[in-house]
């Protein structure tokens, strides 16, 4: 009897595999940026970081799903919690699930939906500290994302405080998840577990700010803003009138101003990657390589502040590829790696500009309490609205 060949478009095709095998094949198809990234952690890591990756865009295939209604968005988001936890029920989960997509997920995803059962049966080979950690982020995404769904969108954010809010459901808490897996996995890098968490938080706000920047008028024409009213505000332009036929000098300065933010977090993020010991060069350059790419794209976007298409922003194979051989060759030098930020990052700041920094935290404390008072602020915002039943989902594109 002969095999079908393996193929992300049969997925029965794929459910013998081994777990790793299985996994990197699932990552290429909905990822291939981590697809690139996770291979270079340790083997003892490799699985959990791949798993949870997966686990996260399950949700995010939930949260983008069009034909799904809110209530059942919010039904499968709170059951897949239970799943991942349990273990159980991930069969009929997927069963339930997998007939309500539409053609609008792509067929990696679909078959990522249809293999659930295989990937919650890896999630549970792992040790029960990493799956805790993995269920956390999960729950904090899951019930984070929802909130913002529920929001009129097309004028942005009111604050760069629900900016940050919505940076920490849908990537702040990632990175939270892999500081805690990478002090799991290394008693001496536990050593710096809570400097670890706040900066991670920040470390996934760089990315998150790095992609939303990126895809502002992609966004826009699905009636999405995710960038916040109050820095425009400073610069007297009103997101409300942002179209993609926009062209206004004080848009573009408010722009500069997020930059100089997303800088600042990725500021974080090289201190949060230089905390890891030098001789553990493979979540060195895992952590690198997403810092360095998404520095290369503020300064793509800061040349060319009247790019109309994400696609004139995006950083050439050449960037990459020079991004990957430079932190390289520099992964286990601090000093070095710091000159090189500080020069490739310089004219990413605002002459005669500071943001004042609730947003730049790096304790765990400040970066929790922020998001409480902009999630009541939202809250407060999903109350006061008619409710509008065809938003668009938020879509999570950071760590």
């Amino acid at each position: 009897m002969t095999r079908s060949p393996i193929s992300l478009n049969n997925p029965e095709s794929l459910v013998n595999l081994p777990d790793d095998e299985l996994q990197a094949i699932l990552l290429e198809g909905v990822s291939r940026t981590f697809a690139l990234t996770i291979p270079q952690l340790p083997a003892a890591l490799y699985s959990a970081v791949a798993n949870a990756y997966l686990i996260c865009r399950i949700v995010d295939t939930i949260e983008d799903e069009v034909a799904l209604s809110p209530e059942q968005k919010k039904f499968f988001c709170s059951t897949f919690i239970e799943v991942v936890k349990t273990g159980q029920n991930a069969q009929t989960f997927s069963a339930q699930l997998a007939p309500l997509l539409s053609d609008q997920t792509i067929p990696a995803e679909r078959s990522l939906i249809q293999l659930i059962p295989k990937v919650i049966a890896i999630t549970h080979t792992l040790k029960k500290p990493q799956i805790e950690a993995l269920a956390t982020c999960l729950e904090v995404m899951a019930k984070g994302m929802p909130v913002f769904q529920a929001l009129d969108l097309h004028a942005g954010l009111k604050t760069m405080s629900d900016m940050d809010y919505y940076c920490y459901c849908v990537a702040g808490c990632v990175g939270e998840m892999l500081a805690k897996l990478f002090c799991l996995y290394s008693p001496e890098i536990a050593v710096h577990k809570q400097e670890l968490l706040g900066l991670s938080t920040s470390f996934g706000q760089g990315l998150q700010m790095n992609n939303i920047l990126k895809d502002i008028w992609d966004d826009a024409e699905r009636g999405v803003c995710w960038l916040p009213q109050d820095i425009f505000t400073e610069t007297g332009f009103d997101l409300k009138n942002l179209t993609p036929e926009t062209n206004s000098e004080h848009f573009r300065q408010g722009l500069t101003h997020l930059i100089s933010i997303a800088r600042q977090h990725l500021e974080n993020a090289l201190r949060f990657t230089l905390l890891i010991p030098s001789h553990e060069t493979g979540i060195r350059k895992f952590c690198l390589w997403a810092l360095g790419m998404a520095v290369l794209n503020l300064r793509k976007i800061k040349h060319n502040l009247n790019f109309s298409q994400s696609s004139q922003v995006k950083i050439s194979h050449n960037s990459v590829k020079a991004t990957i051989l430079t932190t390289t060759l520099t992964a286990r030098s601090d000093l070095l790696l710091s000159l090189l930020f500080n020069q490739v990052s310089k004219e990413l700041k605002t002459p005669d500009w500071q943001y004042s920094p609730s947003s730049i935290s790096d304790a765990v404390p400040r970066r929790f309490a922020a998001a409480s008072t902009a999630q009541y602020n939202l809250q407060t915002q999903i109350e006061s609205e008619s409710p509008l039943d065809n938003r668009p989902s938020p879509r999570r594109r950071g760590m």
